[in-house]
């Protein structure tokens, strides 16, 4: 699988300098992503003695350094990049992952993917302005989505506007193979409501 990932020439130095000072032949870097398709994901970076680095690990050879990429992990590095910027009192190593929470999708990808990546991408930005979110429950045999609605929204008097109007309307124009969308929220439950 090729893989779209930038390690920086200032990146690839600081981890060379980083993995000299542990004095193991072929030490290397490996990279993965923890809890990948959640909000609490988060990308990392580790040292990998060799033995230490997957069967399916794709190596990434650079000029500096080598990189242990985490097979499963692949999807939600999909244009990710580290740099390294230089500062007075050493340094800020970056990273950025921006499909490490919600994996890139493309048309071919699974329908269930593609609704999950228009509600995190750009669905859910939205309704964070009310401390509500929506999410994929199941995608039905007959392509209907069930989706359940928390934090502001769930019990917010507005909420079948928002579905009908924003949510069922974005997905169904975007998603053709899409037949339906249905909310099984409960609510009934109106303590974090936004509207009540």
């Amino acid at each position: 699988m090729s893989i779209d990932i930038r390690i920086s020439e200032a990146a690839q130095g600081y981890l060379a300098e980083l993995l000299a000072k542990q004095n193991v032949e072929g030490i290397a870097v490996r990279m993965f992503v923890t809890q990948p398709g959640t909000r609490y994901a988060e990308t990392c970076l580790a040292y990998c003695k060799p033995g230490e680095e997957k069967p399916s690990d794709e190596k990434l050879v650079l000029e500096q350094i080598s990189v242990y990429l985490d097979e499963p992990s692949l999807p939600y590095l999909e244009e990710a990049v580290v740099d390294f910027q230089q500062e007075k009192m050493g340094g800020q190593l970056t990273i950025k992952a921006p499909n490490a929470k919600m994996p890139k999708v493309t048309s071919d990808s699974p329908l269930s993917e593609q609704i999950k990546y228009i509600l995190y991408t750009e669905i859910n930005p939205g309704l964070a302005a009310h401390g509500g979110e929506v999410s994929l429950e199941e995608l039905t045999e007959d392509n209907v989505a069930i989706l359940r609605f928390g934090g502001g929204c769930q019990g917010c008097s507005a909420v079948d506007m928002t579905l009908k109007d924003g949510v069922e309307k974005t997905l169904l124009e975007r998603l053709p193979g899409l037949k339906g969308v249905r909310d099984v929220t409960d609510h009934t439950v109106t303590e974090n409501a936004y509207y009540q």
